[in-house]
């Protein structure tokens, strides 16, 4: 096997193999690129070393066993020399400030100090808040003062820095990897043109230059905007259920407007970026961006609204000398993923095994085991069997194999998805007329 040589890059380097940096090193090694993935968990090396995966993505398992036997895709805990670095670590927020924790990001900078040489590109992709890429290529440049980087030498900067944000659906991120436009935003210029060289290895959508600044917020913006439409949903879904009205009838019928496409409400909003990314937008500009805060105000709560309802329906059962069992469907994010990041259904979850008031069982069907947080509070089995066992039936995500379930009759069904809409708020409708 001889690497080849494209656009100039014969080698990459991917730090941070999680959701994004293990697909994305694994289409860039399906190109015949060599690519070396770097991560900080041993265990996460080893399996892909092994030609493995350690997460849930349909057909990366493929891509990725293929890449490592050929030798395109290896991977270790530390960088080496390469052509290109594209950092690809997580940028959680800060739980009192909301701000964001960039410490990864710092880290990950000061691991590939040391390997970087004149003509080598930087990309962040990590979504990030507006100012994140000036402020690793300063860390850069701290760490190696005999290079130049684009803030000290602008077009003529020894290193090129660029921010190309990620734009995938976690369950197609190995299509859209391929086919969606990028963002490239370039610290100047001539970084925007070397980073669209780059992403041209295997993107087969646009490559859209444009400054990194402008490059952050885009993707900033890009989640805002469907935090936003879902909070519509979420708060209809509340005032539906104040009013007696059905809210997936409602908005079915609303969305036959030409103009109107009001998305589904849910349990709340989870994940990486729809959860997180509008909070950076706050913290940047915390007097204006007033919309932006309410939405994120309203999908946090609707959590606590879940778990509202079910407390209701325990209440209504009226047991005596043993405490109501939930089954509770779901804990990904969303639905066909094992991604527990920012979870609403894993906060609720959490919140009904540690109240003390409930047994509470489990189905999940893209993880093997639980998390540490219900290892010892719940027990997880098929959802048959915890509808079964069940007192109260709670769906919390629609994952394809729940579709195909028979209805629960004879109990409280909470179903946050409207997946069983035949039994929509029956035992709250009955609650209300007792």
């Amino acid at each position: 096997m001889f690497p080849v040589k494209k656009y100039g890059f014969s080698k990459i380097n991917i730090i941070g193999l999680g959701y994004i940096g293990l697909p994305t090193a694994a289409v860039f090694a399906s190109s015949k690129v060599q690519v070396h993935g770097v991560d900080v968990s041993p265990r996460v090396v080893e399996t892909i070393n092994a030609g493995g995966i350690h997460i849930v993505e349909p057909d990366l398992d493929m891509i990725v066993r293929d890449t490592v036997t050929r030798g395109y895709l290896t991977a270790s805990v530390t960088p080496c020399p390469a052509d290109a670095f594209v950092i690809a670590v997580p940028t959680p927020f800060v739980e009192e400030s909301h701000a964001a924790d960039l410490n990864y990001i710092r880290a990950a900078a000061k691991s590939i100090a040391p390997h970087l040489a004149r003509g080598n590109l930087v990309v962040l992709e990590s979504t990030s808040p507006i100012g994140a890429t000036d402020q690793m290529a300063a860390w850069l440049a701290e760490e190696r003062p005999d290079l130049s980087f684009p803030q000290q030498a602008g077009e003529a900067a020894d290193v090129m820095v660029a921010h190309c944000p990620e734009r995938v659906l976690p369950g197609h991120v190995m299509r859209e990897l391929f086919e969606n436009d990028r963002i490239i935003g370039g610290m100047t210029p001539r970084c925007a043109r070397r980073a669209t060289e780059l992403y041209r290895i295997f993107v087969k959508g646009c490559c859209i230059p444009t400054n990194a600044r402008t490059a952050e917020f885009a993707k900033l913006a890009e989640n805002s905007y469907r935090d936003t439409n879902i909070a519509f949903a979420n708060e209809l879904s509340l005032i539906c259920d104040e009013v007696g009205v059905d809210v997936w009838e409602l908005i079915e019928l609303a969305n036959r407007h030409p103009r109107v496409n009001i998305l589904q409400p849910g349990p709340g909003v989870g994940g990486h970026c729809i959860a997180v990314d509008p909070w950076f937008i706050v913290s940047s500009a915390p007097k204006t961006a007033r919309l932006i805060r309410t939405a994120r105000e309203v999908n946090d709560s609707k959590p606590l609204w879940v778990l509202d309802q079910v407390r209701e329906a325990g209440e209504a059962l009226g047991l005596i000398g043993r405490k109501p069992r939930v089954a509770c469907l779901g804990l990904a994010f969303k639905p066909d993923i094992d991604d527990l990041r920012e979870s609403p259904a894993l906060d609720i979850v959490r919140e009904l095994s540690g109240s003390g008031t409930f047994e509470v069982l489990v189905s999940e069907p893209n993880i093997h085991a639980l998390p540490p947080a219900l290892a010892d509070k719940a027990e997880m089995m098929t959802a048959e069997a915890a509808i079964e066992a069940a007192d109260i039936v709670l769906l919390l995500v629609d994952h394809r194999p729940f579709k195909n379930l028979a209805v629960p009759l004879g109990k409280p069904v909470i179903d946050t998805r409207g997946m069983w809409r035949q039994t929509r708020s029956v035992w709250r409708q009955a609650r209300r007329a007792a």
